[in-house]
């Protein structure tokens, strides 16, 4: 797609936007017929579809690839944008990557890598979006709960989450003058490809094991981690920011002992009805 985009609807741009909860996010926001930028790493076929998607759901969208592991990467992406839509309504830092390792184990490429792919493109890009935010804006952060839960093997990537949630509290303040508002969510246990390679780490428990612990009684949906996105976007999260909301089925809530592993007598009751 080649010319700026009409002005008409909001521009959103979407990190790592070719799969996962970026894709349900990009398909989301297509439904209210503005311009969703998919920013991916390598694979453009995916990309591609998931504009042709857009489009089909009567949105607007262009892809864009950027490696925002690095400085140029995250500069050449919202380039691209400026030179294709003028402006920027909305910025969701969604990619991410780390090693699962024990801290004994983590190397220093495998800290620096944890910063360059997770905390420095949120900053950047944030700093960034500010600039085409001329008629304010909105700005999420992926974040989850490794960032307020300690778990094996999760330090490296849990630490730079726990920033990011850091860093939306000093934006949203330093930003609300431009009428941008700041936040994050902290997504739980997720059926994702991500769900399913951390839970491939061999000596991980069995996620069997994890799922039962959740009062919800099952991992989440990327849709509904993009429902909540969407919602921080909107017209009615307005007096949101500096927030961070947890979409884990109550995951953080609880501790042992569990509720799962109670003896029959602390069974928890049927649902009270009023004819009882």
């Amino acid at each position: 797609m080649t010319g700026r985009q009409q002005q008409g609807g909001k521009v959103s741009l979407i990190t790592g936007a070719s799969r996962g909860i970026g894709r349900a996010l990009a398909l989301t926001l297509a439904r209210d017929g503005g311009t969703v930028v998919v920013n991916y790493k390598k694979n453009a076929e995916l990309a591609e579809k998931v504009v042709g998607e857009i489009e089909e759901l009567g949105g607007r969208g262009f892809a864009v690839r950027a490696d925002v592991e690095t400085v140029e990467g995250v500069r050449s992406l919202f380039d691209a944008v400026a030179e294709k839509a003028g402006r920027l309504d909305a910025f969701v830092s969604n990619a991410a990557a780390a090693a699962f390792k024990n801290i004994v184990d983590v190397k220093p490429h495998h800290l620096d890598r944890s910063y360059a792919m997770n905390l420095r493109p949120f900053v950047l890009g944030a700093q960034e979006a500010v600039k085409l935010m001329d008629r304010g804006g909105r700005i999420v952060a992926l974040s989850s709960y490794g960032s307020i839960r300690a778990y094996p093997t999760y330090a490296a990537l849990g630490a730079m989450k726990a920033a990011i949630e850091a860093w939306v509290r000093y934006m949203a303040v330093e930003f609300a003058p431009y009428r941008i508002n700041v936040n994050a969510v902290n997504g739980g246990l997720i059926d994702s490809d991500s769900l399913e390679f951390f839970y491939g780490v061999p000596g991980m428990p069995e996620m069997e094991s994890v799922l039962e612990k959740i009062p919800a009684g099952r991992p989440g949906s990327v849709q509904e981690v993009a429902d909540t996105v969407a919602f921080l976007l909107g017209e009615g999260a307005g007096y949101i920011t500096g927030q961070t909301l947890v979409v884990d089925g109550g995951l953080s809530v609880v501790a042992p002992p569990y509720f799962a592993d109670a003896g029959p007598e602390l069974a928890l009751p049927p649902r009270p009805r009023r004819d009882a």
